[in-house]
């Protein structure tokens, strides 16, 4: 027989060991801190007859658990008695080949993958030896939570080519990994495989297990798919397949189904449980269905099923949503005689909804019902009060209410104050609440600052708003991407653009990203100036950021080529607007059809409407308004009369500038008695003619030589309450001018 090992160093007990399955398996003992219970496992392995290890090597029946020298080696003697029996040379020798059940207690012990993976072939190539079940599952879950699903597949194949019959267990085992390793597919995969290919029938608790996966790994899609394949192969759902799958379609806010699977649960025998319940009401208080979720509340309570806090808030919420207040306090009291504490999130609900409903004072007698009161309680009250306008009573809470019962009133706290003073324009008394807040020693921080620039800004105190950074500076905050956003939208909308293109190039100086709302102000200020090249140049510069552009982003750029006439360049830029899956909006629309149609391309115009139409997007007065006087101003009166009527017969109401359109039409094709008619039915359409109609009609009358028409239809609008303007007594003044001419001239002709 060989030798086994050779003693390299005599003080440090040293072996080499020749084969490499002995050495890799003396390097995975000695460095797992579980030695000891290893020992006492091998030891067992060891003492069992069927290894029969004194005949392969002549040693004792039994393996003494190895000791630790002094200065921390082990024993020679042990060692080699603990691992001469895993050479593979002394395996092979064995006279009694070890059996599956010896081989799982093998794989179970803490050996590295490759290690049990040599094992396992190992035992495999022993003759008369077969794999059992058992052997696949101890090594598939080792490969499993190791992510080595490469090996798991060759197993399985492995499996079926050896006849073992498959068990559901190890396909759970199998998907379970899967979910954890984040492959919700391939647990779907391995699923549909089950009996297609390895001839394993799929019991609910496989199903249950791939949809928690799927739910878990956000598809919640295939989720529901697999559910119906679920039911089409006649397998009987549980309560929680059930409560799974509703809230897979919950995720897709498809609460509708989830609703109806409620109603189908009876008819597989199940009965719906609290989780069902609480899943559903959730979801439809997220969506504002606040009938339904209290309805499923009510039918919660006559099933028997215990509803919790977040149950509750859920449906309170819904019912502050939809402004049914009294409604949602009165779940707060059925919560109350159920023996359930309201808690903080139940009070702020509630709170926020009397708020909104501007009911400020019952807010105030709710927060003092309040055992235990905190700064969010108070921030909503505090907020309630600024947006009723009610700033003293504001500062009284946080100043007085707030001290009294142990609350310190934060930056947040200040800030709401702060951000209602400055809507209202009350910029300078929000400047004092910040040197207020100072000396109660609470500091302001960025978004304080940032609240004040915005309000100067929007205020075009661009001044006042430099000083505020300034102050900002000293106390070593640095502004965030919504305060530059404030300062370059206010410098573009006042036209200092350089100014604004500076503070832009500062911005990944102070660690802050351009964004979208940045791009477009950039965008709006360079094209009010007329320098187009630098917009498209930003424009391209924001995809490289990774900045998309969006339809306002367009409409700017577009609606600046139009102003310049420059048609061709503006339509390129809405073909890109649709390539890049930005769809076009009414006001794109209607930029393009107006632009067209004072080009005189009004077919052009025309059907841009009828694509915007058959898109789903709504016409308003403008849209129409635009093509009417498109329509008007070529000489197609008959048209531009005939697409009123379709207006009309769309929903759309005409208003005075529809009809001044029509009239100035009617007018300039010499049909002036049918402008007449058309200015006497807007009167009765209850529509006021305004200066244009008048303005339009006396021109008509003058031209046509009807001036003492012209002059009663002025008088009968001054009667109606018209007030003339500068055109209306230029059309008068000119037209007495020209009789006069006209009756010097003829008498200058008298003999």
């Amino acid at each position: 027989m060989p030798k086994q090992y050779r003693k390299n160093d005599e003080s440090s007990h040293v072996f080499k060991f020749e084969n490499p399955l002995v050495m890799r398996f003396r390097v995975m003992l000695i460095r797992s801190t579980l030695s000891v219970h290893m020992s006492k496992s091998l030891h067992y392995l060891f003492k069992t007859s069927c290894f029969a290890f004194c005949s392969a090597g002549g040693f004792k029946d039994h393996v003494h658990i190895h000791t630790i020298n002094n200065n921390g080696s082990e024993s020679e003697t042990e060692w080699e008695r603990l691992l001469k029996p895993f050479d593979l040379n002394e395996l092979q020798k064995l006279l009694v080949p070890i059996s599956p059940f010896q081989l799982c207690k093998l794989l179970k012990l803490p050996l590295d993958v490759a290690t049990s993976m040599d094992i396992f072939e190992w035992a495999g190539s022993q003759k008369g030896y077969c794999h059992s079940f058992d052997v696949y599952f101890v090594l598939i879950d080792k490969l499993g939570a190791a992510g080595e699903f490469k090996v798991i597949e060759r197993l399985l194949a492995q499996m079926k080519d050896e006849d073992i019959i498959f068990r559901e267990s190890l396909f759970i085992l199998i998907m379970k990994y899967y979910g954890k390793s984040g492959f919700p597919g391939q647990a779907t995969r391995l699923l549909l495989d089950m009996k297609a290919v390895y001839f394993c029938e799929p019991t609910f608790r496989s199903y249950n297990v791939v949809l928690e996966i799927l739910v878990d790994g956000n598809c919640p899609k295939v989720a529901s798919n697999v559910f119906y394949d679920m039911l089409s192969k006649g397998v009987s759902p549980t309560v929680y397949t059930f409560g799974i799958v509703m809230k897979a379609l919950c995720m897709i806010s498809d609460v509708d189904s989830a609703c109806s699977l409620l109603r189908d649960m009876t008819k597989h025998g199940c009965v719906p449980n609290s989780v069902v319940y609480q899943t559903l009401i959730h979801s439809l208080s997220k969506n504002n269905c606040d009938n339904e979720a209290l309805k499923l509340l009510e039918e919660m309570f006559l099933m028997g099923c215990t509803p919790d806090i977040r149950t509750f808030d859920d449906v309170i919420h819904a019912l502050c949503k939809a402004n049914r207040i009294h409604e949602a306090a009165k779940v707060v009291d059925r919560m109350i005689l159920r023996g359930f504490a309201p808690d903080d999130v139940t009070y702020g609900v509630l709170m926020h909804g009397l708020c909104k409903m501007g009911q400020v004072d019952d807010a105030r007698a709710l927060l003092n019902k309040v055992p235990n009161r905190n700064n969010v309680l108070f921030n909503t009250l505090i907020n309630g009060y600024v947006t009723s306008g009610r700033f003293d009573e504001a500062k009284a809470v946080i100043f007085d209410d707030m001290l009294k019962f142990g609350c310190q009133p934060d930056a947040f706290t200040f800030n709401i104050l702060i951000y209602g003073l400055c809507k209202k324009g009350l910029l300078y008394s929000a400047l004092a609440l910040v040197d207020e807040m100072t000396v109660k020693g609470c500091e302001p921080n960025v978004i304080t600052y940032t609240t004040l620039i915005d309000g100067f800004c929007k205020e075009g105190q661009l001044e006042e708003a430099g000083n505020v950074l300034n102050e900002m500076k000293t106390k070593g905050l640095c502004l965030n991407t919504v305060g530059y956003n404030c300062l370059i939208s206010a410098l573009c909308k006042s036209g200092n653009v350089d100014k604004a293109l500076t503070m832009y190039n500062e911005m990944p100086f102070n660690g802050c990203k351009p964004d979208i709302f940045t791009y477009n102000s950039l965008i709006f200020g360079l094209c009010k100036v007329s320098r187009m090249e630098e917009a498209l140049g930003h424009y391209r510069d924001m995809f490289l950021e990774g900045v998309i552009a969006n339809t306002v982003t367009y409409n700017t750029l577009i609606h600046a080529f139009l102003r310049r006439g420059e048609i061709q360049e503006a339509l390129k830029l809405a073909n890109d607007m649709l390539f890049k899956g930005c769809p076009l909006d009414k006001i794109t629309y209607n930029g393009l059809i107006k632009a067209l149609c004072r080009a005189g391309a009004v077919e052009k115009g025309i059907a841009l409407f009828d694509e915007m139409t058959r898109k789903g997007i709504h016409s308003d007065n403008i849209s129409c308004n635009i093509l009417i006087n498109g329509l008007c101003r070529s000489g197609r009166v008959r048209d531009a009369l005939e697409f009123l009527r379709d207006m009309i017969h769309r929903g759309s109401t005409p208003d005075i500038v529809t009809y001044n359109s029509l009239i100035n039409g009617l007018c300039k094709v010499g049909r002036i008695w049918e402008a007449l008619n058309l200015f006497e039915r807007v009167q009765v359409e209850g529509i006021c003619p305004d200066a244009i109609t008048y303005n339009t009609l006396i021109s008509s009358y003058c031209r046509e030589g009807m001036a003492n028409d012209a002059y009663m239809l002025l008088y009968r609008g001054v009667d109606k309450g018209f007030i003339p303007n500068d055109v209306t007594w230029y059309i008068v003044v000119n037209n007495l001018f020209k009789g006069a001419t006209k009756e010097s001239g003829s008498s200058y002709a008298q003999p």
